[in-house]
């Protein structure tokens, strides 16, 4: 065997162990993903979403929380337009993720970092992150952690949406998973006060809105009123702190 052979080799049993940690560390992931992407394909069923819409979905937008909105959102009959700004809203988090994880990607290819962007969610940055931060991490197993939960993420939607049609309408509180799954997003997200008081205020703006202005504009005007009041909170009491 040549060197070039060796170094060929060397080079692809490298390349499978950089995989393999990455599928290492990205498994937990995917045990939490299952059980959720199942409830939601069950939820997109029983609103009349056929199977191949739910995974067209999970490829081309794979963001739990947006398609969770978008299934409540074309259920309740909401417009194309508002589904598309209400996502691109909750998503807006994408880039402060991708940002921080360029820093450890430079001088990567565009077309690896297209790849590698598409599979960002918030489960996968904190892992990636936290192993590029420790060392010893490698771009192929970040990749490999990315794209492990959005296979496992694709077949659990579509596993979901076949199953729910088994189930019978409301059966096993299938009618309140969707309003679980928000509360408990919303929980996981109250982690101080300023968190409380903008969660209370787009509350209190959604009911307004929904009440006096016609339309379903009310989610993404809620949002995006909400986030906007809540930041100059967090700036003001932060400038206050630092000033005292």
């Amino acid at each position: 065997m040549n060197n070039n052979s060796q170094d060929q080799t060397a080079l692809h049993t490298s390349l499978q162990e950089k995989v393999r940690k990455g599928f290492g560390a990205g498994w937990p992931i995917c045990l939490g993903y299952f059980p959720i992407g199942l409830a939601l394909g069950v939820l997109a069923q029983q609103a009349q979403i056929p199977v191949w819409a739910v995974g067209m979905m999970s490829i081309l937008v794979f963001a739990g929380s947006a398609q969770f909105i978008c299934v409540a959102m074309l259920a309740g009959g909401a417009s194309v337009t508002s589904i598309i700004l209400t996502t691109f809203v909750v998503n807006l988090r994408h880039a402060l993720m991708s940002s921080a994880l360029a820093v450890h990607l430079q001088g990567v290819n565009r077309r690896f970092l297209s790849f590698f962007a598409y599979g960002i969610t918030d489960e996968s940055f904190a892992v990636n992150m936290t192993r590029f931060n420790n060392g010893d991490w490698s771009k192929w197993s970040a990749l490999s952690v990315n794209h492990l939960a959005n296979a496992v993420w694709i077949v659990s939607t579509v596993t979901g949406t076949v199953i729910g049609q088994f189930i019978p309408q409301g059966a096993f509180g299938i009618d309140y998973a969707l309003t679980a799954m928000f509360i408990c997003l919303l929980v996981y997200q109250l982690q101080g006060i300023i968190f409380v008081a903008t969660a209370c205020i787009a509350a209190a703006i959604a009911v307004g809105w929904y009440l006096f202005i016609p339309g379903d504009s009310y989610i993404v005007g809620a949002s995006m009123s909400a986030a906007t009041i809540g930041f100059f909170i967090k700036r003001r009491t932060r400038d206050g702190h630092a000033s005292s």
